[in-house]
């Protein structure tokens, strides 16, 4: 027995050891509405299938457009009106500049009656009324295009956001059917990346001293790949052991079980 156990222990020093692990995509990504409305379309024939610019989903945007084209709308009439008073204020500061200067000329002079003066003075008070109440419509109708402009933008985002694409993900999962009213936060489907693949493994404290210098078998074949992700904190669920993550070149098929030892650099000199 104790032959066994010494020979076991010669073959795990100079073999390493040996871990099992799935080989997964590389992220699997949870896709959540980041709006309201009920789900018009769901291509179900993209399951299992990479995905691109075309939606897969896409939920209800006709308030949205219409809202969209309204707004177009009155931005239009909002223009319109903008440089026409910017017209009247050049007109009205050209008329205003002309009775101040005129103001001037007779404020000094004796053959006029307090009441004429009067009347002109009042003549430019009202001028320059006009002038800045002519300029006080033009700020507002800035205010209210700026306004419009930025609901232009987040319509814009709204209508884009109910049209659900992930170009390069493949189909994972579909969690939403036509008809199906979400709002924000309601999960519609999952995704997974296999651009690449990652084998998780777990390690015990004394095996992460110089792993990242370990050679990866993997199915009994020395590969060049190299521990790619380390955690320093235990996992929540293998207690005291700490994951260790491998990323490797994407398979033809996920999700198979493979073999996978670490063993020291100079045993493969």
């Amino acid at each position: 027995m104790r032959i066994l156990v010494l020979l076991f222990l010669l073959y795990t020093f100079a073999f390493g050891k040996v871990y099992y692990s799935r080989v997964d995509p590389y992220e699997i990504r949870d896709v959540s509405s980041n709006v309201s409305g009920q789900v018009l379309y769901t291509n179900e024939n993209m399951f299992g299938r990479k995905l691109s610019n075309k939606a897969f989903i896409i939920i209800d945007s006709k308030l949205d457009e219409d809202e969209l084209k309204s707004i177009g709308d009155k931005l239009k009439y909002f223009k319109s009106t903008l440089e026409t008073n910017q017209k009247i204020l050049t007109n009205l500061r050209d008329a205003l500049k002309r009775k101040k200067e005129n103001y001037k000329r007779i404020e000094s002079l004796s053959i006029k009656s307090r009441v004429e003066k009067d009347r002109e003075f009042y003549d430019v008070i009202n001028s320059e009324n006009s002038y800045l109440s002519t300029l006080k419509e033009i700020n507002s109708l800035k205010i209210n295009i700026a306004d419009l402009k930025l609901r232009t933008k987040q319509l814009t985002t709204h209508i884009n956001d109910k049209k659900i694409s992930a170009k390069g993900f493949v189909l994972y999962a579909l969690k939403v059917k036509p008809g199906n009213v979400v709002n924000m936060g309601t999960p519609l489907a999952t995704v997974a990346d296999v651009s690449k693949a990652i084998l998780s493994i777990y390690l015990d404290k004394d095996e992460l001293s110089n792993i990242k210098d370990k050679v990866i078998f993997i199915n009994g074949k020395k590969t060049k790949y190299k521990i790619s992700r380390l955690s320093k904190i235990a996992d929540s669920k293998n207690i005291s052991k700490y994951m260790a993550q491998i990323i490797i070149k994407s398979p033809k098929i996920f999700s198979t079980l493979v073999k996978i030892e670490l063993r020291d650099t100079k045993n493969e000199k």
